[in-house]
This record gives structure tokens, C-alpha cells and sequence, in this order.
């Protein structure tokens, strides 16, 4: 079974759903020596099979493969269309373009059903990892992958969500911290994200949990990738940075903003999806932000056509522009040179036996 240990690199490039993460991303990283990742969410098994099958004929290094795990708050209907009618009126106000459907009512139904077959295809196509986002994936469907010789991965933003998950049977954890870009994974969409800095949580899963932790959340070069791996993780995982390599499926707009940002920072924000989530200030998380509701992912299809519209007529201010604090790091370039940055990086010290922790 694979082991973060035989990386050349202890760098796990993130799974990054909606088009960014490529199998030629994936490929790239793997040959480089890190693990290269496939994101399925917003794909079907079949679309994902393939994403898996164009990887496997680039590279014959190792990938890990992300599953989102069914809400297990479904959203409340009252705040779904609260939310549909303030996107309306501003929208109207504002002259912004973009179709805004009726909310949706089988989204959980589809999505579990949807979960279900991501599963079977995995179990059957067997990659290296699986890790899950969103959620706790049940303890059959863990031993189910484990059984296909599957290292399982759950991402967790706090020591609570990281019991739970060794408690299920997962064999990695990849502790995200609130510096990261993109989705919060928090278990419970609704809570109020844990604003642990990513250091502090490896540090304290790394000494409860007796499981390899990633780190993700913040990596902007090798003195923040080294922090983390002195702090007890066995790895460390890059999204921001990747989003602008020449790999990777970036929309134009979003690749645009993040290399040349001009006064924007990051904010965490439901406006785009109804889970936090991370991402350069705009227009539209400025406007909506009063009116966010926890409700993902019903009004991340609320929002898609105005997004979509975004991303057509290339304004930045109406998409989703997904970051982590370090994106200032960001630049034109190939994924190699990315790996290249963290060549020097130093893995930490096994521990004694009878030490928690990695």
C-alpha cells in the first residue's frame, strides 16, 4: 500500500474541483516526485474514470483521488430561497447578468446517489489514495477501499474531526487550516469555521491521532512547507501556487487575478457556494456577504450562472476567485518549477516508539 514516505518530495498537490486540477496537473506533480491529485467534484464516476485513465497514461507515479461527501446538514429550504430572492434584487439593481434558477430541491438525493457510484468506481479502478472533503466518509465505505488496497484520506480542520476520522478507519489525515484557499472542510457546513492556523492543527493532530498528516493551508514557499513538516506532518499540500501552473485548467479570470491581484487580500466567505470558503475579495463578497446562508450546495447553483456569466465576459469582480493567504507566491510557470521551489525541504525525524503522532 502506498506511504507518503516513498514521495521523493513530501509536497501532495491539491485536489482542486471545477477544472483546475488536471490530469496533466496530477501527471506533472507525480513525475516530479509529489503526489499529484484528481478532484471528482461536479464530475460523474464515468468523467472521473477518465480523468483517471489520462492520468495513469502520463504518469506511472502515484495519485490520490478526492471524493466530496454528501452534506450531512442539508440545507433549509427557508434560507435557500431567503438567499435566491437577495441574489435576485441585487443582481436586478446592479444590471448583472447571469441566469439564477429556482432552487433546487433533489440536489441531496442526487448527490448521495451520485456518492454512492463514485465509490464503486474507485473500489474497482483502485489509486493509490482516495481522500474524502466535506465530511466523514462511512466506516464500510473506508474498509471497502482499504479492502482494494486504497490508502484513505479524510480532511479535517479540527482535533475533534481528526478523532473522528482515525475513529472510522482512515490511514491519512490532511489537516487544513484556516489559511487555506478554496472550501473549508469542516464536517458541518453550518458551524462557524475553526480559525486554527494550519501549524497549530498539525501540531495537534500530529500528537493525538498516531496518523500521517498533510498539511494544507498557507504553503507559500519552503520556510512555511519546513514549519509544517517540523510541526509533524509527513507532507505538506500546495493549492494556490498550483492554480497558476501551466498545467493546471484555471479559469483566465481567476489565473489573471492571482497573478496580478492589485489591492485585493482573501476573505472567508459562503456568498459563492453556502460553504466558507476562501478567496480574493470582490465585488460580489462584498455586495452578498450580509445575505450568506450555509447552503451548499444549493446555492452554489443558485449562483452558477452569474459566475459562468463572469467567466465568459472575463470580470473578475462576479466569479469565484479561490486563494489562500500565500497567493502573492503565485506565478506564471510549470508545475515542475513549483516542485522545484521545495527541493531542499527537510523531512522530519521518525519518532521513538511509543511517541504519538507521525
Amino acid at each position: 500500500m502506498f506511504d507518503l514516505s516513498s514521495l521523493r518530495l513530501p509536497v501532495v498537490q491539491a485536489p482542486m474541483a471545477g477544472g483546475p486540477s488536471t490530469p496533466q496537473l496530477a501527471g506533472a506533480v507525480a513525475e516530479g516526485g509529489g503526489l499529484g491529485s484528481l478532484a471528482t467534484g461536479y464530475l460523474s464516476p464515468a468523467a472521473a474514470e477518465a480523468q483517471l485513465a489520462a492520468f495513469r497514461s502520463l504518469s506511472t507515479g502515484p495519485v490520490a483521488v478526492n471524493v466530496f461527501v454528501p452534506e450531512q446538514r442539508p440545507t433549509s429550504s427557508s434560507d435557500a430561497h431567503d438567499y435566491r430572492s437577495s441574489l435576485e434584487s441585487w443582481c436586478r439593481a446592479e444590471g448583472i447578468v447571469g441566469d439564477i434558477p429556482a432552487v433546487p430541491l433533489s440536489v441531496d438525493d442526487e448527490a448521495r446517489a451520485d456518492y454512492s457510484s463514485m465509490l464503486a468506481m474507485l473500489e474497482r479502478t483502485a489509486p493509490q489514495v482516495v481522500t474524502f472533503t466535506f465530511g466523514l466518509p462511512g466506516r464500510e465505505d473506508v474498509a471497502r477501499l482499504q479492502a482494494a488496497g486504497v490508502q484513505v484520506g479524510v480532511t479535517v480542520t479540527t482535533v475533534e474531526e481528526a478523532l473522528q476520522a482515525v475513529d472510522h478507519g482512515a490511514d491519512l489525515l490532511i489537516a487544513q487550516g484556516i489559511e487555506a484557499g478554496g472550501h473549508r472542510s469542516q464536517f458541518d457546513q453550518s458551524t462557524v469555521p475553526s480559525d486554527i492556523t494550519t501549524e497549530d492543527l498539525v501540531r495537534s493532530i500530529a500528537g493525538a491521532c498516531g496518523r500521517p498528516v498533510v498539511g494544507a493551508g498557507g504553503v507559500d514557499g519552503p520556510a512555511s512547507a519546513q514549519r509544517l513538516l517540523d510541526a509533524g506532518a509527513s507532507a505538506v499540500q500546495l493549492g494556490t501556487l498550483f492554480l497558476t501552473a501551466r498545467e493546471a485548467g484555471t479559469k483566465t479570470t481567476h489565473r489573471t487575478a492571482l497573478l496580478d491581484p492589485g489591492d485585493r487580500g482573501t476573505v472567508l466567505t459562503r456568498v459563492f457556494t453556502g460553504r466558507p470558503a476562501r478567496a480574493l475579495s470582490n465585488r460580489f463578497t462584498t455586495a452578498m456577504e450580509g445575505a450568506a446562508v450555509a447552503g451548499y450546495p444549493q446555492v452554489h447553483v443558485l449562483t452558477g450562472g452569474i459566475r459562468a456569466a463572469a467567466a465568459v465576459s472575463d470580470d473578475p469582480e462576479l466569479l469565484h476567485l479561490w486563494a489562500g493567504t500565500g497567493f502573492a507566491a503565485c506565478a506564471d510557470e510549470t508545475a515542475a518549477s513549483v516542485l522545484s521551489r521545495f527541493d531542499a525541504l527537510r523531512r522530519p525525524e521518525p519518532r521513538a516508539p511509543g511517541q504519538s503522532g507521525v
